[in-house]
């Protein structure tokens, strides 16, 4: 499921890329949800969230079979 994190990375920056431009969300606000995230990572709440992720990511990918 590395692909998925990958992927899931490269969205959730491109969508803050866009509220930032758009004026939707301030540059602070970001910073500190990116700092929220990357500390978050480092908890015992990681491994349930990536296994949310994960189970996303296969019923995902079972129905567009």
């Amino acid at each position: 499921m590395t692909t998925f994190s990958v992927s899931a990375v490269v969205l959730l920056g491109i969508l803050l890329i866009v509220f930032i431009r758009n004026k939707s969300m301030k540059l602070g606000y970001t910073i500190l949800a990116a700092l929220f995230g990357f500390f978050l990572a480092k908890t015992s709440a990681a491994t349930p969230i990536q296994s949310f992720l994960d189970q996303v990511a296969t019923t995902i990918n079972n129905l567009t079979k």
